[in-house]
């Protein structure tokens, strides 16, 4: 898995548990990667919410977010908090999902999450997108489950207030929960700005990274030894 950077990357695919997962651990980082590159690719899934109030929010906050990008939304109806009771049928959702694109980068739930939707769907996506690039991104919550992230998104203070901006614009429903204020989303992005330097920052976790320094050499190397192994 080679660490990329947001101009390198042209097909991006994001999962979420549940409609505002991904808006939440991953907006700046998505406002940023739009700017970086206007023609970006964003497939996106959702397990829980279709055919509610919910999928119409999902599909404005993208848009807004991602703004130039071709977004392909898809939102499934797993019922909200029983996702490990359905592990098989999931399972098969993101392989189809799998199936759907070729991304540069993937980015979803970390696997350390306490909520169970977003622990599994941490647990399996993985398992579907092998040798690809993974960041699982941070929802802060009652529990205590914070992960120390090891991937920094820088965010201009524009960005992030653009984001906690969006949220609030494209989720009414959720504006009522304790947790969902801009206090909330600006500090823990204040709280990784200062980890990483910059103003403010989304953190993400990643298992594993590869760096290629010689990235053109070793692309031939390894098409010449495929070579030498094909009969």
């Amino acid at each position: 898995m080679t660490a990329v950077s947001p101009r390198d990357i042209a097909t991006l695919a994001v999962v979420g548990a549940h409609c505002d997962d991904i808006a939440i651990g991953a907006g700046a980082t998505l406002l940023a990667m739009t700017r970086a590159n206007p023609d970006l690719v964003v497939h996106a899934m959702v397990c829980t919410g279709a055919g509610t109030e919910r999928e119409v929010e999902e599909k404005a906050a993208l848009a807004a977010l991602c703004d130039s990008a071709d977004v392909r939304l898809t939102v499934h109806d797993f019922p909200d908090g029983r996702l490990p009771q359905h592990w098989a049928a999931l399972k098969s959702r993101l392989a189809e999902f799998r199936r759907s694109c070729e991304p540069d980068l993937v980015i979803g739930p970390q696997r350390h999450d306490a909520h169970q939707d977003h622990r599994l769907l941490a647990e399996l996506v993985p398992t579907e997108f092998r040798g690809h690039p993974y960041w699982g991104y941070e929802i802060l919550k009652w529990e205590s489950d914070l992960p120390t992230p090891n991937v920094f998104v820088p965010a201009t203070a524009a960005d992030a207030e653009r984001k906690q901006q969006l949220l609030h614009q494209c989720y009414p429903s959720q504006t009522g929960k304790p947790w969902f204020d801009a206090e909330a989303f600006l500090g823990l992005m204040r709280i990784r700005g200062v980890q990483s330097q910059h103003r403010y920052a989304e953190g993400f976790v990643s298992d594993k990274l590869t760096i290629a320094f010689f990235q053109r050499e070793f692309e031939a190397a390894r098409d010449e030894q495929s070579k030498k192994l094909t009969p």
